[in-house]
C-alpha cells in the first residue's frame, strides 16, 4: 500500500471524556465510511477491556483479554492490527479512535511506526490526520496544575499524576476542542494562556465549531499529525507568546556548563512549586555521555534516558541523527564539552522566573569546580 492509500486516522482523547464521546459520534454521524474505535478501561481491574467498533450501520462490542497484564500492551495487540484489518475495507474510507481518558496519544503514534505487525508497521496502511485533545476548561487547569495520581482517580495501579497525563494528552494535539464553562472570566483567560504556551502549534477551537468533514483546514502545516517528537529537537516550537498573561510566563534556561548532581537535585525541587510544566535536557558533571530528560506536571517531576551526546564515545553518529539535531548541535558546540548543555523551557505560574533562574544557576558547576574535575568530560569529541 502506498503512501497516497493509506487511510487517514483520527486520534480523539483527554481527559474530557464525554466531549470526546460526542465528538467521535459526530465524526461516525457526518460519514458512514468512517469507522470509530473505542477501548474501555475501566473494567482493566478484572483483567480485560471491552471494544466498541462502529462501522457503517453495524456495530460490535468485543471483550478483549489484558496481555501481560498491561493495558498498553493490549491495546498495541489488539488496536494496531484491528487498524490494518479496517483500512484493508474498502468501505471505509477514514478511522476514529476515541482514547481512553488515561491515554496519552504520543506512544500510541510511535506505536504506529514502530511495531511490527505481520513484518510491517501500521503506518504504511494509516496516516495520522490529526490528534485532537478535548479540553473541559472548567477543570483542565486545576487537573494540569494538581498532585492528584491517576490511580485516585480510578485507575488501579497507575502512579502517574492527573497532571503528568492532561499536559501530555493537550501538548501533543493537533487540535485543542474545548468545551464547558469556566467558574469565572479570570480562569478561563488563565487556562487559555497556559494551553497557548504548552501547546503552540495547537488549533484551540470550540468544540462545536469542529467539522468532521473540514478536518484537515482546521490543522496547522507545523503540526505534529502523530509524528513522535525528539527529545534533542528544539524545544520552543510553533513561536509560543513569550510575553506574561494572566501570571503564566515562559522561563528558558540554557547553559553549556554542567550542573552538580547535589545542588541539582535541590534546585528541581523548585520546579514543583507554582511551575506548570518543565521539558527540556540536562547533563550532569560525573555522568557526561548520557542526555537526562527532565519534565515536570504539576506536583509531579520524571528524569529520564534520553540517549547518549553526539560527543559522547557511544553517542550516535552525526549521520544517523535528524538534520535539526545536527544544525543545534553545530550552533552550540562548545571546544570543550561539545554538543553538552543543559536546555529547560518551564511555563511557570505562580513561581518568580528571576528565582527559577537564579537556582538553576546555583547548580551550575563553577570555574573552580571544573578546573578541579578534570573527568567530567571524558571520551572522544566526534565533529562529524
Amino acid at each position: 500500500m502506498t503512501d497516497t492509500h493509506r487511510v487517514p486516522l483520527v486520534l480523539i482523547g483527554g481527559l474530557a471524556t464525554e466531549a470526546a464521546r460526542l465528538l467521535a459520534d459526530r465524526f461516525h454521524a457526518a460519514d458512514r465510511h468512517t469507522a470509530v474505535v473505542h477501548h474501555d478501561l475501566r473494567d482493566i481491574a478484572a483483567g480485560f477491556v471491552s471494544r466498541h467498533l462502529r462501522c457503517g450501520p453495524r456495530e460490535a462490542l468485543t471483550t478483549v483479554a489484558l496481555a501481560h497484564g498491561c493495558a498498553s500492551c493490549t491495546l498495541r495487540d489488539d488496536l494496531l492490527p484491528l487498524l490494518r484489518e479496517l483500512a484493508g475495507r474498502p468501505e471505509v474510507n477514514r478511522i476514529v479512535v476515541r482514547l481512553d481518558e488515561a491515554l496519552e496519544p504520543e506512544p500510541i503514534c510511535r506505536a504506529l511506526g514502530e511495531v511490527l505487525v505481520d513484518g510491517r508497521p501500521v503506518s504504511t496502511d494509516v496516516e495520522v490526520e490529526a490528534v485532537v485533545t478535548a479540553i473541559d476548561v472548567a477543570t483542565w487547569l486545576g487537573d494540569a496544575t494538581g498532585e492528584d495520581t491517576m490511580a485516585e482517580r480510578g485507575c488501579d495501579g497507575d502512579d502517574r499524576t492527573v497532571a503528568q497525563v492532561a499536559l501530555a494528552q493537550a501538548e501533543f494535539a493537533d487540535i485543542l476542542a474545548v468545551s464547558g464553562d469556566a467558574t469565572d472570566a479570570w480562569s478561563a483567560a488563565k487556562t487559555g494562556a497556559v494551553l497557548e504556551r504548552i501547546a503552540p502549534l495547537a488549533a484551540i477551537l470550540e468544540l462545536s465549531a469542529i467539522d468532521p468533514l473540514a478536518l484537515s483546514g482546521f490543522v496547522s502545516g507545523e503540526a505534529y499529525r502523530g509524528r513522535p517528537r525528539d527529545p534533542h529537537a528544539a524545544l520552543l516550537r510553533g513561536a509560543p507568546p513569550l510575553h506574561t498573561d494572566c501570571g503564566v510566563t515562559i522561563v528558558p534556561f540554557a547553559s553549556a556548563r554542567p550542573f552538580h548532581p547535589h545542588r541539582l537535585h535541590d534546585a528541581l525541587e523548585i520546579l514543583l512549586d507554582g511551575v506548570v510544566r518543565t521539558r527540556g535536557r540536562a547533563w550532569v558533571a560525573g555522568r557526561p555521555d548520557i542526555t537526562l530528560w527532565i519534565e515536570s506536571a504539576g506536583g509531579g517531576l520524571g528524569i529520564g534516558h534520553a540517549g547518549g551526546w553526539l560527543d559522547a564515545p557511544e553517542g550516535p553518529a552525526w549521520a544517523e541523527v535528524s538534520p535539526e539535531r545536527r544544525t543545534l548541535a553545530s550552533l552550540r558546540w562548545h571546544p570543550v564539552f561539545g554538543d553538552r548543555a543543559q536546555e529547560l523551557v518551564i511555563v511557570a505560574d505562580a513561581a518568580d522566573p528571576a528565582t527559577i533562574t537564579e537556582a538553576l544557576e546555583h547548580a551550575l558547576l563553577t570555574d573552580e569546580e571544573i578546573a578541579e574535575r578534570g573527568t567530567v568530560i571524558t571520551g572522544r569529541h566526534k565533529t562529524g
